[in-house]
């Protein structure tokens, strides 16, 4: 597993360019990234705290601009591109006074898409994330793993052709975590959607992902980009493998040495 290998799996299409880009706030938060993700690539983002991580998912959504350089979502600017792209947070963000079903079409409604076509797709949506029985009631009622479905619901809704997410499963249990993982990749494989994946767990990005970018800090810069070269589809099994502890204690070891870059 090279650190500096080039993406793998044959994804060649790009569907997000990153050329010499940087971001100030108060300070330089990245510094001159050079970055490119192929369409249904499964990317992970990891580095130390501060080196921008989630700055770079704020990039791509057009949430923050540049401070310099140039990115292409699709080949528009992100702004343009926002209805290609869904974007899920650590948090939920369920609205607490709607149902499971309102929350799950909330895009839908803001769309004003017709209530019989939204129905369907609620519907459709509900049954992809496993909350069919769950329609009727209020995110206090629901355990962490189902409001993340839920959220996930909700971004799948505009059938979007990019899935932004920010360490989504960071509050949940390690065997919770294991099972959303477990059922991303179920999901991802049957919408075909591009990912770009921030955390904090190398076991998390190696299990997800066709490749992996770890950022140094201070600022942020690509440190190493790294296939991971584990077989496709991925199972919990494959966890207790030495080819996937290998995985994880190579992708630790660059981590370690992004974090003294």
């Amino acid at each position: 597993m090279s650190a500096q290998a080039r993406p793998a799996h044959g994804f060649t299409v790009p569907q997000i360019e990153f050329a010499g880009v940087s971001k100030k706030y108060d300070r330089l938060i990245l510094d001159d990234l050079n970055l490119s993700v192929a369409k249904s690539e499964f990317l992970s983002i990891l580095g130390p705290s501060g080196c921008g991580k989630s700055t770079v998912l704020k990039l791509i959504s057009g949430l923050t601009p540049a401070s310099s350089g140039r990115i292409l979502v699709d080949g528009m600017t992100p702004k343009n591109a926002r209805e290609t792209m869904s974007f899920i947070f650590q948090d939920p963000t369920l609205l607490p006074w709607r149902t499971v079903r309102a929350n799950a079409g909330l895009g839908l409604e803001l769309e004003r898409v017709p209530k019989e076509k939204r129905d369907a797709q609620v519907d459709a949506l509900l049954e992809l994330v496993g909350l069919s029985h769950a329609g009727k009631a209020y995110p206090r009622q629901l355990s962490g793993g189902m409001k993340m479905r839920l959220s996930i619901a909700r971004a799948l809704a505009t059938d979007p052709r990019l899935l932004l997410m920010d360490e989504p499963f960071a509050a949940l249990d390690e065997m919770t975590r294991d099972r959303m993982n477990e059922e991303l990749l179920r999901l991802r494989d049957e919408q075909k959607w591009t990912v770009v994946f921030v955390t904090h767990s190398v076991a998390e990005a190696v299990f997800l992902s066709t490749r992996i970018v770890v950022l140094s800090a201070n600022p942020g810069r690509v440190h190493a980009d790294m296939p991971v070269p584990l077989p496709i589809p991925r199972t919990a099994e494959l966890r207790m493998t030495p080819e996937f502890e290998q995985c994880v204690t190579t992708v630790s070891r660059t981590l370690w040495e992004a974090r003294s870059a």
